[in-house]
């Protein structure tokens, strides 16, 4: 449903969306989320299994998926004033000070607890993030936008789970955690670093070009 169809023959396309810098920052910084994606489902099965508990690791990531469900109903129903921009920011600080804690827990019912708190990040951000992406490119581009988005996510969820992995193996079950700090770290620092670049470019729109777009016998008068 979005965008709309465009009339047959209308020319739309414009330029590419990574072609945009603002939507190739919001794709590295959601390659560190999806680092946290992979990385966690590597790293909470290898914990319970060191623990013994193996048939846990579902219920555990499970957790970190319930999180993300709750904060994206919440995050969803509110009317917010802060910016997409600002609620980024907010969102992907607050994942970074979660996975900041998972290294540390003691045994796997304080890990699922921080896995948990880790979730309440993760939706909140996918959604300014893709709510944000939309507002910098064109209407013909956002589709390519989304895809970007959405293939980054992937890619990074695939690097995340094969260093938590060869971590895992080689140095021991929690060093896997370490992963998502360090994508989701690099992830805020691009953010913050090059927050300017998600503002959305401003378009000059002439007289003639909004008369152009609308009925001859449209009012174009302000009204009081």
């Amino acid at each position: 449903s979005a965008p709309p169809l465009p009339a047959p023959g209308a020319a739309t396309r414009g330029r590419s969306a990574l072609a945009v810098p603002g939507v190739r920052l919001l794709v590295g910084a959601l390659l560190g989320v999806g680092t946290v994606f992979g990385a966690l489902q590597v790293s909470v099965t290898a914990v319970a299994e060191a623990d013994g508990r193996a048939g846990l690791s579902g219920v555990v990531y499970g957790l970190f998926a319930t999180g993300s469900v709750l904060a994206g109903t919440v995050f969803g129903a509110l009317r917010w004033k802060a910016s997409p921009q600002r609620r980024l920011l907010a969102s992907y600080t607050l994942l970074v000070l979660g996975c900041s804690t998972l290294w540390a827990m003691p045994g796997l019912l304080s890990l699922a607890v921080a896995v948990f708190c880790c979730g309440l990040a993760i939706a909140p951000t996918m959604i300014s993030a893709y709510t944000l992406v939309e507002s910098l490119v064109d209407a013909g581009s956002k589709t390519e936008a989304f895809a970007w988005l959405t293939g980054s996510v992937g890619l990074g969820l695939a690097l995340g789970s094969t260093v938590a992995g060869r971590l895992a193996d080689s140095v021991g079950a929690a060093s896997g955690l370490l992963v998502p700090l360090t994508g989701a770290g690099l992830g805020l620092l691009a953010l913050l670093t090059l927050r300017q670049l998600l503002a959305p470019a401003a378009r000059t729109v002439t007289t003639r070009t909004v008369a152009s777009a609308v009925p001859a016998d449209y009012d174009l008068e302000p009204t009081h």
